[in-house]
């Protein structure tokens, strides 16, 4: 049994971290901070949770030092910039951090980082002692770190979606297309004009077209597993509704395939992981059938003519998205089973 902090606890993933931890059979206690809220009790702003919290926590939001000093592992669910410091005490004191921002998704590319993100490393070493935590791609690496850099909500559905076509390189990397969708809890708590619902309701619009954040960790994922560079376009889309993304991913295939050879590879690539669901061929992915889950749903499809690969990816943007996937990471970091507490099924509705 263990104690998991989380700093950040009161943003949109923060509680979506609680919301799962409260119910994880290897975690007894858990230990919350929020510099907007401090002193106060995070029932208070998630009154969702009054009459469940005294199973692991008080609710008492603190200071970041006390997460950190009470807890074997720590979420960091803060903006970009910030999780650096807090690993670096954790990596000192033997403890583990899982974080949920960009800062240790590019593992030592600083300069990738610094492109997009506009910060510099703060503390360099301490990303040559991280993993990247898509657990498809590095479980066994994850298993035997002490850092790990969540991935982006867009990156998982988009990189699940064509890990397999890559790897065995059936399709052309000068060009793959990812048409992505989000609900509207992708932006975050912090209410803007993208995200008021007059501006956001009834409407269905593309931001950031070419410069979204999330396009070159799709690129280097996908490079990775092609071991050649693969060239991204990512165009996101922020659709009426709280939670869900699903991802459209287009690639010429480089030989003609029929559906059932694609399918069969697919299948058989994902065959043991517990948290990514191939669909029947003639199916199509959902938001709707992986909602509130770990889940990711894929279908797959052959088009014009069997030249081209349509590869659709469906998941909730704040469990396997954000919260889930990080779960997931803590159970391989500490040998719990992978799906503990993060094996609900989906919502129907």
């Amino acid at each position: 049994m263990i104690t998991a902090g989380i700093i950040g606890a009161t943003g949109y993933v923060g509680v979506e971290l609680v919301r799962l931890l409260l119910k994880h059979p290897s975690v007894n206690r858990l230990v919350l901070s929020s510099v907007s809220f401090e002193g106060q009790n995070i029932v208070d702003m998630y009154p969702n949770l009054r009459g469940v919290l005294d199973r692991k926590t008080d609710g008492l939001l603190v200071d970041a030092d006390t997460v950190v000093a009470a807890s074997e592992i720590v979420f960091t669910a803060l903006p970009h910039g910030i999780a650096e410091q807090y690993a670096v005490t954790c990596l000192a004191q033997g403890k583990k951090l899982v974080d949920l921002s960009a800062d240790f998704r590019f593992d030592e590319d600083e300069a990738t980082f610094e492109q997009w993100y506009k910060k510099k490393y703060e503390f360099p070493a301490v990303h040559a002692q991280s993993v990247y935590g898509l657990p498809e791609m590095n479980r066994e690496k994850i298993k035997k770190a002490s850092v790990i850099g969540n991935p982006g909500c867009y990156v998982t559905a988009a990189s699940l979606s064509l890990l397999p076509a890559l790897a065995k390189g059936l399709v052309d990397p000068g060009m793959v297309i990812v048409d992505a969708k989000s609900g509207i809890s992708g932006t975050g708590r912090n209410p803007t004009q993208t995200n008021h619902f007059a501006e956001s309701g009834e409407s269905f619009m593309p931001y950031n077209v070419g410069k979204h954040r999330h396009q070159p960790e799709i690129a280097r994922n996908m490079t990775k597993v092609a071991k050649q560079e693969v060239n991204v376009i990512f165009t996101p889309h922020l659709l009426p509704m709280s939670r869900g993304i699903i991802a459209t991913v287009y690639a010429r295939l480089l030989a003609p395939a029929k559906i059932e050879e694609i399918h069969t590879l697919y299948e058989a690539h994902y065959r043991d992981e517990p948290f990514v669901r191939v669909l029947p061929v003639g199916s199509t992915a959902t938001t709707r059938n992986v909602r509130m889950s770990n889940y990711c749903d894929i279908s797959v499809h052959v088009v014009n003519g069997g030249t081209m690969l349509e590869v659709v990816a469906a998941i909730d943007n704040m469990v396997k998205g954000a919260a889930g996937q990080a779960v997931q990471n803590m159970n391989l970091l500490f040998g719990f089973d992978e799906t503990a507490g993060i094996d609900d099924i989906p919502a129907a509705f």
